[in-house]
């Protein structure tokens, strides 16, 4: 018999790709035929963490196992909070590891890592990078089991030339360095005049307005859509080449694996799990951190020799096809039985 889950996680019905990775895994483990609750679906912290906590005393007794996304910021609490009552019910939990900054946490919150972690059934990190990780601070109750989507969703679109169009997807917060992505603008403007950037995401902490004046003062090509649903994205990544990601933090972000399943040649900033994804080189290219020059010289080369584009998104393909839930859901099913 399947088990009853109870997810913990932000259950938010946000039209938009920054939606969690809830909304995907817990369809998933449905259509497999396990009985699946979710929480929370409130935008108040207080009420989330309320109900979070709620519906584990509500439904200990019908409630096999506890998944809790966990991730590296105030979330991290949460997710303490829900492991301490899952423990005090006597519930087997599984923190899913999210965020480039859960190391971080790992050394400045180690007590209450030590009790969140050290007691969890397992930690699944979806990295290498996270994996490695946790095992070198102890928690040798970790496996990988990488971020699943539907590849189908994210069909491959082959390119015969690149072009200078280029897509960002993220939310506009200075930790993943948005203004890196119109200063690549500017610097292939100078060669490529025709050059653009559509730059997909929410408002998160006032960097969308900076980038904004920034295109305005360079008189750059640059669209901002604000938020957008996944399959939108998906449709307007059709219109570009490149796919740029100019974070600071990061573990193995989702809209870069779409991203690599739609054929888009990846460009992104060497931190944290991204050299666990992308072999430079290979399926895709690195860069150093705020390194503008080298970006936009790495793009340049590829619109002047398509022959690597094509091998780069050929193989990023390949590699992408590993992550479809129809390739990883057998290792779920190892777990919660």
């Amino acid at each position: 018999m399947k088990k009853r889950i109870l997810y913990i996680g932000n259950d938010l019905q946000v039209n938009s790709f920054t939606v969690t990775y809830i909304s995907f895994f817990s369809k998933m483990l449905r259509k497999e035929g396990y009985k699946v609750k979710t929480a929370s679906t409130r935008s108040n912290k207080a009420l989330r963490l309320l109900e979070m906590l709620g519906l584990i005393a509500r439904y200990n007794k019908s409630t096999d196992i506890v998944l809790i996304d966990t991730y590296g910021a105030m979330n991290f609490y949460y997710a303490y909070l829900v492991g301490k009552a899952c423990y005090l019910f006597g519930l087997e939990y599984i923190p899913i590891l999210h965020g480039g900054n859960l190391p971080e946490r790992l050394d400045r919150s180690f007590s209450f890592s030590k009790s969140l972690f050290g007691k969890a059934k397992v930690n699944i990190a979806p990295s290498r990078f996270l994996y490695d990780e946790f095992q070198k601070s102890g928690f040798q109750n970790t496996r990988i089991i990488p971020n699943a989507i539907k590849t189908r969703n994210y069909p491959f679109t082959k390119r015969e030339s690149f072009r200078p169009k280029l897509l960002w997807v993220r939310r506009f917060q200075e930790r993943y360095n948005p203004i890196m992505a119109l200063k690549v603008l500017k610097k292939l403007s100078e060669t490529y005049p025709e050059a653009s950037l559509c730059m997909v995401g929410p408002e998160k902490d006032g960097t969308m307005k900076a980038c904004k004046k920034l295109a305005d003062e360079w008189n750059l090509n640059v669209r901002f859509t604000g938020k957008l649903r996944k399959k939108y994205w998906a449709k307007l990544s059709e219109n570009y080449d490149f796919f740029i990601n100019t974070t600071t933090v990061d573990n193995t972000p989702i809209s870069v694996i779409e991203a690599m399943s739609l054929g888009l040649v990846i460009v992104s900033t060497n931190v944290g799990g991204m050299p666990r994804l992308i072999e430079h080189q290979k399926d895709g290219i690195l860069v150093e951190e705020k390194d503008v020059n080298k970006m936009a010289a790495e793009i340049q080369q590829i619109i002047e020799n398509p022959e690597k584009g094509r091998n780069l998104t050929r193989m990023a393909k390949t590699k992408v096809d590993g992550f479809d839930w129809e390739a990883v859901k057998s290792d779920w099913e190892e777990v919660l039985s």
